[in-house]
């Protein structure tokens, strides 16, 4: 639909400035874990999160697809946003809600192969903290 298009165009060219997707993807991939680990207990969906890193990671996944998806991420990894990171209990907000809404822009094609990726993946790093 338009309002999915525009939406796109904000994200990318608004919130997140222009940067090439291998860019985003090489950025993406560098600090995506570490990142997740600061944010975990403000993202109340770190499943979809963690799916949706493995949607943009796949390269059956459509271009424009992956295109949102590692614009939403390289903002969420990125530490100096509208809201700075480092801000307790506020820095995660605006990352919340940029996830949200790629993630739902995009949901058709976040697949169970991703999903199953993300339970486990969240589930080693439960075990390798202890928890």
């Amino acid at each position: 639909s338009g309002g999915k298009a525009a939406m796109d165009e904000i994200l990318v060219g608004e919130i997140i400035g222009p940067e090439s997707d291998a860019r985003r993807e090489s950025r993406v991939r560098k600090r995506f874990w570490a990142t997740l680990r600061r944010a975990a207990r403000t993202i109340p969906f770190s499943q979809d999160v963690v799916a949706a890193y493995y949607c943009a990671l796949d390269p059956a996944t459509p271009q424009r697809v992956r295109g949102v998806l590692l614009a939403a991420l390289a903002y969420f990894v990125i530490p100096l946003d509208a809201v700075p990171d480092l801000l307790l209990g506020l820095g995660f907000t605006d990352d919340v809600t940029v996830l949200a809404a790629a993630i739902s822009m995009v949901s058709a094609h976040i697949k169970p192969v991703h999903r199953e990726a993300a339970r486990a993946a969240l589930a080693d790093e439960d075990r390798a903290s202890g928890g």
